[in-house]
């Protein structure tokens, strides 16, 4: 069953439950109320007949039998019984002749009790009262009749209530319907356009209409994912593409120089040359396949161990390592305040990934910097650490500045320089999970400032 036709039961349901809990709740206030007003009738013309027959009971009572005969609107099939104060009748009177009304002694000695007594007589309505006027005037009079008028009146009114309860299930069946059309035509509009679009035009979005309603935010929300999908196709095509290039550098350098060595017999020199020169080139491109691998591991959340590491180790151990590895560089680093608590010099994350980071930014520092210098400073905070990262040389343009991190991106000062442009990239992924931030600044008065801001360990627990 669709939503549609859900909507519109279950709206049908609503409506006629409400519908069906409204009539009975004012039939049965309509049969209490006729009933109570026949009771009032039935009271009422007991005592009306109790006080004709108190002033004619000395006299003759065809009087009392006169009136009874003539009043026929009145009640319908009425009988009346008059008993003395010993329990004896002393008048019947019954528009059905065998259907006189007979008090049993236990309801006689109720009345004399109560005063007024109402019960149900066969088929009909009672009403009996002691009428109490002196020692002489002492008598119970008892009236019964059939409410042929409520009864007409009651089942007329649930031919009406029935009626009504089947239209409201009609109607409401049918509005719901509507309703549900109206309801569901903008997800169905947002379902046909959501079809239409494929890995190719990304571009597409849906339209969001006016309204700001809960639809309109969910076609929001679909172009808010359409345009992180289309950036993450336009990302990855483009680092496919620059891959592929990169790659195929290298491998057409080897296999161009071996071809050009299998063309004609060489001396061993010139054979060692062409060896050592296809060496560099598996160098370069081994390590273009390790920070690709390093990039692509970045991408992976589950496949990453996260503990307790502390910063100023893995510093010490960068400073050391690119030290090592190129005796030219130098490197300064300055801790401005060591704070006493060792969790402000703890972050939660993973070790040989920020080494990576950290040693792509300082080398860089280095690499670039007119003396080969990189100054560290690190400052701590409450809740995070900050590390800033400077040199004094070649200048990032404003422009280059926000394509840095993109993958292969090198700015022209930096073409004769060794690297692939995928340093800062695999850095700002490492730092981003570690939900941490970098910012770069670069003037030729203050040089290029890498600015590393990590949260330690305190801002997690």
């Amino acid at each position: 069953m669709s939503i549609k036709y859900k909507i519109a039961l279950l709206f049908a349901i609503l409506v006629t439950l409400f519908v069906a809990i409204v009539s009975v709740s004012v039939y049965f206030v309509s049969v209490n109320e006729r009933a109570g007003s026949f009771s009032k009738r039935l009271k009422n013309r007991a005592v009306s007949t109790a006080k004709v027959y108190a002033g004619t009971k000395d006299n003759n009572i065809s009087f009392m039998r006169m009136m009874n005969t003539a009043a026929v609107a009145s009640l319908y099939n009425k009988s009346i019984t008059i008993i003395n104060d010993d329990g004896l009748p002393e008048y019947f009177f019954s528009d059905n002749p065998h259907d006189s009304l007979m008090l049993t002694p236990k309801e006689i000695a109720h009345v004399k009790k109560e005063g007024e007594y109402l019960f149900d007589y066969h088929l009909q309505k009672a009403a009996a009262i002691y009428y109490n006027k002196g020692k002489v005037n002492r008598f119970i009079i008892a009236v019964a009749a059939y409410d042929i008028d409520g009864e007409e009146y009651l089942l007329q009114l649930r031919k009406t209530l029935v009626i009504a309860l089947l239209l409201a299930i009609v109607f409401s069946f049918f509005g719901g319907l509507a309703f549900a059309k109206s309801v569901i035509s903008p997800i169905r509009r947002i379902t046909e356009e959501v079809n239409l679009i494929t890995s190719n035009n990304l571009s597409k979005h849906i339209k969001t209409g006016r309204p700001r309603d809960e639809l309109t935010r969910l076609a929001q929300t679909f172009n808010d994912l359409l345009d992180r999908l289309q950036q993450s196709f336009m990302t990855q095509r483009n680092f496919i593409s620059n891959a592929s290039h990169e790659l195929s550098t290298p491998l057409t350098s080897i296999s161009s120089q071996l071809e050009v060595a299998m063309q004609k017999n060489r001396s061993g020199e010139e054979y060692l040359e062409v060896m050592q020169s296809v060496y560099e080139d598996i160098k370069e491109l081994h390590l273009l396949t390790h920070s690709l691998l390093n990039i692509a591991k970045t991408g992976s959340h589950g496949g990453i161990d996260l503990n307790e590491v502390r910063v100023d180790e893995i510093l010490f151990k960068v400073i050391s390592d690119v030290k090592k590895q190129n005796g030219k560089y130098k490197i300064a680093l300055n801790f401005e305040v060591v704070p006493d608590d060792e969790k402000l010099l703890t972050v939660f994350g993973n070790a040989n990934l920020l080494y990576i980071a950290f040693k792509n930014i300082i080398e860089n520092g280095c690499k670039y910097a007119s003396d080969h210098q990189s100054k560290v400073a690190v400052l701590f905070d409450k809740s995070k650490i900050i590390i800033k990262v400077a040199n004094i040389g070649d200048i990032i343009a404003e422009a280059d500045i926000q394509n840095i991190f993109q993958p292969f991106f090198r700015a022209e000062t930096a073409q004769n320089k060794p690297g692939f442009g995928l340093g800062l990239t695999l850095t700002k992924r490492i730092l981003s999970l570690h939900k941490a931030a970098i910012g770069v600044e670069s003037a030729p008065e203050k040089g290029t400032l890498f600015t590393l801001t990590i949260p330690n360990i305190v801002s997690v627990l």
